[in-house]
């Protein structure tokens, strides 16, 4: 644990500014049914707020890449930040839904620029094994999805337009930090292409795994979505403590549970076994969907599952795939974000036209899909862990300790 926490500044700055971006994934969480009320909007008109930021965000993965390897990931991870900046402060500023689901839309293009740059960076900068970087990376995942709900409830209390400002400061703390402490990093081996993520989605296994992304992010951000309107009863604060609850789990299952149960019993059975878990927890949820505390206690209680499968998918994406970091996480995360982006605003239809229970079903039965695809797809995708091979030159010692950290 020493070790990992020896990290340079550098990776501690980007660390930083991945709490604050991943915020935005939750933030919005506790003042949903405060802006329907007060932009006159029906639920899956709001629901939009999450599915053009990641809608948007996944398809502008493809283009990390090509910008990252042009102008350097210091300059990227820079231009995301200035981007989030601008869309929060632009969205605080709206006074119709349409306007606050549009400058989402920018905030997810900024993310994009950031996230994609900031794992690969994480992972060339820190000290020890890239497993060790990957938990790093996930542990400011989990911790900003948790701050995100907590602090969108503080200054969702006074104003729903407070939580977007909010990120507006926080990120130009997280611009400034990162303009500081990250040294210059200038582009290195070959310019990518738009055509490389959709190439290294020829590779079975990093496709099967995208496969599964998708199933699995269409529960998560149903969860993400449908949660708060389960909740009648609750006020902003409270929905924003239930999903606090439900970050913290998510941070500390991706930090200390997740390489635990991948040390007992491997990637891939620890995988099936943590997304049926998932499955059944938004099962139970869609049977209770009634009762409140009930589903409080599984929408925490899923945080547990989401931070272990986080962790589990991203390390196997990247030991699986034979191609650059940048290039597996752009394609990987191309799929995963447009894929799952449908989940909240067809979960909020059901509810609109079905009832309550219609879009836990809805989640259960898209992550239930995710288990079978990855049940199938397991000799595929060990087979491409077991043969990783270090093939980008000064990245082979790291790549044999990921091997190492999956068998």
């Amino acid at each position: 644990m020493s070790s990992f926490l020896k990290q340079p500044r550098a990776v501690w700055a980007v660390a930083f500014a991945c709490v604050i971006a991943f915020m935005g994934i939750g933030l919005v969480d506790p003042i949903l049914k405060e802006i329907a009320v007060q932009l006159d909007a029906t639920s899956s008109q709001v629901s939009l707020l999450f599915t053009s930021y990641m809608a948007v965000m996944g398809v502008s993965m493809l283009v990390t890449g090509v910008v990252s390897s042009r102008i350097g990931p210091k300059r990227t991870l820079l231009s995301g930040l200035v981007l989030i900046i601008v869309f929060a402060g632009l969205a605080g500023m709206s006074d119709s839904v349409g306007a606050v689901v549009g400058f989402r839309a920018g905030w997810g293009l900024g993310n994009a620029l950031f996230v994609a740059t900031a794992l690969s960076t994480i992972v060339s900068a820190s000290k020890g094994s890239v497993g060790q970087a990957i938990i790093l990376f996930e542990a400011a995942l989990g911790l900003g999805i948790a701050s995100g709900p907590l602090i969108g409830g503080l200054l969702g209390e006074q104003s729903w337009r407070g939580p977007f400002f909010g990120v507006s400061v926080l990120m130009t703390i997280a611009l400034v930090a990162t303009a500081f402490f990250l040294p210059a990093t200038p582009p290195e081996g070959r310019r990518t292409s738009l055509a490389d993520p959709f190439r290294a989605l020829r590779h079975p296994a990093l496709l099967l795994l995208a496969l599964v992304a998708i199933f699995y992010n269409l529960g998560f951000f149903t969860l993400l979505a449908a949660g708060p309107f389960a909740l009648p009863s609750y006020g902003i604060m409270q929905i924003g403590w239930t999903f606090f609850g439900w970050g913290i789990l998510l941070a500390v299952s991706s930090v200390w549970v997740a390489p635990v149960l991948q040390r007992w019993f491997g990637t891939m059975p620890a995988l099936t076994a943590v997304l049926g878990l998932f499955a059944l927890d938004l099962a139970v949820m869609a049977v209770y969907a009634e009762d409140e505390s009930v589903v409080t206690a599984c929408i925490v209680v899923a945080g547990a599952f989401i931070g272990v499968n986080n962790t589990l998918v991203t390390e196997a994406v990247m030991g699986a795939a034979p191609v650059e970091r940048p290039v597996a996480s752009a394609a990987y995360s191309f799929v995963r974000f447009t894929g799952g982006a449908l989940g909240p605003f067809v979960a909020l239809k059901l509810a609109e036209h079905v009832g309550v229970h219609a879009p836990f079903w809805f989640g259960a039965a898209a992550v239930t899909v995710g288990v079978v695809v990855v049940a199938l797809g397991t000799p595929t995708i060990r087979r491409a862990l077991d043969g990783a091979a270090p093939a980008h030159g000064s990245e082979a010692e790291a790549e044999a300790e990921l091997v190492g950290d999956l068998a």
